[in-house]
This record gives C-alpha cells, sequence and structure tokens, in this order.
C-alpha cells in the first residue's frame, strides 16, 4: 500500500470519527430522554444516566391522559394539513409567475418576500390577535393554519421558484404549441415536473408548523389546544414529576422522527433536484 493510500486513510478514519463524537453529541439527548420516562422522579434525580431497573409505563398513561394527546394529535394534524395545502397552492402559483417573468414587478416582489423573511412575526402578533378576536376566530384550527403558511410563504416561494427556474422553456412552448391552455400547462406539465420540490416545501412547513409554539399559543390558548400546547400544559401539574415530563416529550418527539425518516429520502432528493442559481 503506497504512502498516498495510507494517509488517505487516516484522513477518513479522522472524518470519520469527528463525526460519530457530533452525532453522539446529536443523540445524548434523545438518550436521557428515552431512558428518564421508564423511571420514577426520584430515581432521576438520583442518576439521569442509569437505565431504568424495569420497563415502567405508568408515566406514558399519566402524560397521554394529561396533556390530552389524543385530541392534541388530531388538532395538529388539521392545523398542520391546512397550512401545508395553502402554501402549496398559493407558494407554486407566485412561484412559477416569478420563474417564468409572467409579471412585470417581479424584481419588487423579490425584494419584498425578501424583506417578509427578515421581519419577526412579534410585529404582527397584537393586531392579529385584535383582528381574530373581533371577527371571533380565536381557536380556530384553520385560520391558525392559514396563519403558519402566511409566516412561510416566503421561505416557500423561494424553493419552489428555484424548481420552476429549472424547467427549459422549450418544454412550456411545445405545450402551447400543441395547444394546451395557460391552466393546463401548469397543472399538466409544471406541477409534475416540480413534485419534489412539493414534498420538500410540504416536509419542511409541516415540521415547522407542527412544532410552532408562538401562534399556536396566542391564538388557540386553551380551546381546541394542539399536541404542542398540551404537553407544555403538563408543566405546571408534573413539575414534581420528571417521569411523566420526559414521557410526554417521547409521545411528542417519536411521531415526528418517524415521519421524517419515512420521507428523508424524499426530502434529499427534492433539495438536490431544486439545487440551481437563480
Amino acid at each position: 500500500m503506497t504512502i498516498d493510500k495510507l494517509n488517505k486513510r487516516k484522513r477518513f478514519g479522522w472524518y470519520h470519527l469527528i463525526l460519530l463524537f457530533f452525532a453522539l453529541i446529536s443523540v445524548a439527548p434523545f438518550y436521557l430522554v428515552a431512558v428518564n420516562s421508564m423511571k420514577a422522579h426520584i430515581m432521576i434525580v438520583e442518576n439521569p444516566i442509569n437505565l431504568p431497573e424495569s420497563f415502567n409505563m405508568t408515566n406514558f398513561t399519566m402524560a397521554w391522559r394529561w396533556g390530552e394527546f389524543a385530541k392534541g394529535f388530531i388538532n395538529s394534524i388539521i392545523l398542520t394539513g391546512t397550512a401545508i395545502v395553502v402554501i402549496l397552492f398559493c407558494s407554486s402559483t407566485m412561484a412559477y409567475a416569478m420563474a417564468k417573468n409572467r409579471i412585470k414587478i417581479i424584481p419588487f416582489l423579490i425584494v419584498y418576500f425578501m424583506v417578509a423573511m427578515t421581519i419577526p412575526i412579534q410585529l404582527f402578533m397584537f393586531s392579529l390577535y385584535s383582528a381574530l378576536s373581533k371577527l371571533r376566530l380565536l381557536g380556530n384550527l384553520n385560520v391558525v393554519g392559514v396563519l403558519h403558511a402566511a409566516l412561510y410563504m416566503p421561505t416557500a416561494v423561494f424553493l419552489m421558484r428555484t424548481y420552476f427556474l429549472k424547467i427549459p422553456k422549450e418544454m412550456e412552448e411545445a405545450a402551447r404549441i400543441d395547444g394546451a391552455s395557460s391552466f393546463q400547462i401548469f397543472t399538466k406539465v409544471m406541477l409534475p415536473v416540480v413534485s419534489p420540490g412539493l414534498v420538500t416545501v410540504a416536509i419542511i412547513v409541516g415540521l415547522m408548523s407542527w412544532n410552532e409554539y408562538l401562534m399556536t399559543s396566542t391564538f388557540l390558548q386553551t380551546k381546541n389546544r394542539n399536541a404542542t400546547l398540551g404537553y407544555l400544559a403538563m408543566n405546571g401539574t408534573f413539575t414534581q414529576n420528571m417521569g411523566a415530563m420526559m414521557a410526554g416529550a417521547v409521545i411528542m418527539i417519536v411521531p415526528i422522527l418517524a415521519f421524517f425518516l419515512s420521507v428523508q429520502r424524499l426530502f434529499i432528493d427534492g433539495l438536490v433536484s431544486g439545487s440551481v442559481k437563480g
């Protein structure tokens, strides 16, 4: 074996060790949460690192009941589903218009969306709360889902625009020569081609909407609270029972982790296929 190959193998060995170190740092919090979810509070205080003596599911049943996760997960699905549907429709149409120069004020819109990404949502919370209160829409899951879509719209538009920019103009011109209308070109030609982008945007928006706290806690309050608010509601009741709190955290983490692991290939493929300048 030559010296160059030995040096190369050493470099790869160091790279793997560094990656393993960071992987362990990332996994350590999940390990502590999972292990302590099956312990009594006093055992967690004494030694939070040790494995539990027995697999006790009492903490999980208690957390599920007091956190009202059965209702909370349904509400989270409704809220997140609304945000995904709204943002896919609006971002795809806007991104198509911006990518194909359908409107003359594209530079202004690009600047507008870039500025919108930098403005914190806290600036609009009071006016939004006042408007929803007057319209008696506080606690409405679909309304909060639309607000989530508006919050993540600039990011979704920029992502979708990169996918539309990758489509050659000849494809659209050929469809138009064949007699297809603008609506048919968009729905039957463009959308199937950018379907990886739609999946990527749906995953990103879905995860962010599922975990969002500020808007849901402000506009949902105790009515129709989702899984995140249900877990946070346990904080006052189970402050002295860390086992139940850890069990609630596991209940919150497992569905998100399982979902992301099941769609990670689509997510990565979508990001790679949309990597284009413009």
